[in-house]
């Protein structure tokens, strides 16, 4: 039978400290910085939550599209075309759909958003698809007894067992994201956001080299101090 184990944060609060304190230090360091170099620190911290800001909002979309599309489509009579569609699509260069983005939505938020959503949702899917192919035959045969259905499906089944895929999705997927992120601002010629930003400095080696530590730190603080305690807490939500 399938044991559902609630999921808290609070049993990360460690963890959260940490990742607090990490993200205190590039700020610092930022601060320190800008007085010694006259950089306008207030105008830089906005440019990195502007861009911060984008990405969260393309990774909600591409989640939640993500795991509305492989729920549906696992286990029905459209899920081998399904996946070899998702397979094809994921293996088209991204930057082919900039041009389409522009086009219709011009030199926007949207634009960035979309391109983002396009880059991050296929390692969200096909972990998410991993997931549900994993699940043990005993599980769905308990969740068959049982009689699950509706919300208490997705509370006592369908969440517990894709949430390890999901979250390895988005480890993966947002790696992906931030590249793709300060590119996409470059080549639209966003005027907010760590593009602008690498731009302004891109002849100077110094503001540059600080711009990608900055960068760097902020990733890894995320990836160490949340990303990886949740998706070790994601694998003791079910239990066999």
């Amino acid at each position: 039978m399938l044991a559902y184990h609630h999921f808290s944060l609070n049993r990360s609060k460690r963890h959260l400290l940490l990742a607090f304190a990490m993200l205190l230090f590039p700020l610092f360091a930022l601060l320190i910085f800008s007085y010694a170099t006259n950089l306008d620190f207030e105008a830089s911290v906005f440019d990195l939550l502007v861009s911060i800001w984008r990405l969260t909002c393309a990774f909600v979309i591409a989640t939640t599209l993500a795991w509305v599309l492989v729920v549906s489509v696992i286990g029905s009579k459209l899920e081998s075309t399904a996946l070899a569609l998702f397979d094809v699509m994921q293996s088209l260069p991204t930057f082919i759909i900039l041009p389409l983005g522009i086009h219709y939505f011009g030199q926007t938020e949207k634009t960035i958003i979309l391109f983002l959503v396009i880059t991050i949702i296929w390692p969200i899917i096909f972990s998410i698809v991993s997931s549900l192919k994993q699940v043990n035959r005993s599980w769905r045969e308990a969740v068959t007894i049982s009689r699950l259905r509706g919300f208490n499906y997705i509370r006592y089944f369908l969440f517990p067992v894709t949430t390890p895929g999901i979250t390895t999705g988005a480890i993966i997927g947002l790696g992906d994201g931030w590249e793709a992120l300060v590119a996409t601002e470059l080549l639209i010629h966003a005027t907010t956001g760590l593009g602008p930003f690498f731009a302004k400095f891109s002849t100077d080696t110094t503001m540059t080299m600080f711009g990608v530590l900055i960068f760097l730190s902020i990733i890894f603080t995320l990836n160490k101090f949340i990303w990886l305690p949740l998706l070790e807490k994601s694998h003791e939500m079910i239990t066999p």
